[in-house]
């Protein structure tokens, strides 16, 4: 007859095979039945801010259009359950409920959201809104990267909040990716690249920071940008200029761009007829464009989308790249005649 081996243990006691099994059975749905402790996250947000949190976020709602437009890119579509009063994209999201940081306090409590993204403009605007809402135990979270090395670092914020991670990585690749692709067409020798004037508000005569992510994509874009003694204000990427700064340089420039949108309400009419212009060589041989405000001050994927609108205006009869489009691309408002 088969004899069972007894098992024995340090104790010293002796258990026989099947007990040792029937222990190791219920030792292990033990295991499992229990729950795992959640290691918390934490992440510093772009006012210093700790925020720690045990799992992702799942009813959110975003201030500032550039996080609605990331939470789109990221899959998050049903985690966000409200957006800001001017954002316009993507339009699948333009039906959700609309919030403003003037609204009061109620209307975000009736909402009952569990994460808040806002960026540094709104909680110096509205500072008693903000310390109302984290009183109440609602997590805010203040974003706004300013450069591309900290665009990066905000998406995979972003993924974090909202459980999208791995989406954020792929994120990160595939802009990566493009950048390499654009920077191929362009002329190997800086020197062969025209010299731009970047216009952010033509009614105050400014420009756009150095370091700003707008001038990233002119340089990307293939331009080399002759404001590089500007300086923005205030953590502000916006820098004043001046006409006359502007018109001492007026021969160097080649090609004038001006980004159109909400913060700069431009025609081509408004830049030809602007007094003392006609000095500036890119106005007279009539190599001005606009270009979509949006996709280029934005820190989102559509950023590809102005960096090949601003290479179409300054290389029109070059190819581009098109392995990659993030939306439906809007044409830019071109008026170039090379002489």
């Amino acid at each position: 007859m088969y004899q069972t081996k007894p098992h024995t243990f340090t104790t010293g006691t002796t258990m026989s095979k099947p007990q040792a099994l029937h222990i190791y059975v219920i030792s292990l749905l033990m295991l499992v039945m229990t729950p795992l402790v959640t290691i918390a996250q934490t992440i510093v947000d772009d006012e210093g801010q700790e925020i720690s949190f045990a799992k992702p976020f799942s009813k959110i709602i975003s201030l500032y259009p550039a996080h609605t437009e990331n939470l789109a890119s990221l899959g998050c579509d049903s985690e966000l359950i409200g957006i800001g009063e001017s954002d316009n994209y993507p339009e699948k999201f333009t039906s959700k409920p609309r919030f403003s940081y003037r609204d009061n306090t109620e209307k975000f409590l009736a909402a009952e959201p569990d994460l808040l993204l806002i960026r540094p403009m709104i909680s110096r605007s509205q500072p008693e809104l903000i310390e109302k809402l984290r009183a109440i135990g609602i997590t805010i979270v203040s974003l706004q990267p300013t450069s591309i090395d900290q665009m990066f670092s905000y998406w995979q914020k972003l993924g974090d909040l909202c459980g999208r991670n791995d989406q954020a990585q792929k994120m990160a690749k595939k802009f990566s990716d493009e950048l390499t692709r654009q920077e191929a067409l362009l002329p190997q020798n800086e020197k062969d690249r025209p010299t731009v004037y970047f216009e952010s508000i033509h009614s105050k005569m400014k420009t756009f920071d150095p370091d700003a992510i707008t001038m990233f994509a002119l340089k990307i874009g293939g331009g080399n940008n002759i404001a590089v003694d500007a300086s923005g204000r205030n953590d502000s990427n916006i820098a004043p200029y001046g006409k006359e700064k502007l018109l001492s340089k007026a021969e160097e420039i080649d090609v004038f761009l001006s980004q159109v949108g909400r913060m700069n309400r431009v025609s081509l009419t408004d830049i030809y007829s602007e007094p003392g212009f006609q000095l500036i060589k890119a106005i007279r041989t009539k190599s001005v464009c606009l270009i979509e405000e949006d996709i280029v001050s934005r820190p989102t994927m559509r950023l590809i989308d102005g960096i090949r609108q601003i290479h179409s205006c300054l290389y029109p009869d070059a190819p581009s790249a098109t392995s990659m489009t993030t939306g439906n691309m809007p044409k830019p408002t071109i008026h170039i005649t090379r002489q």
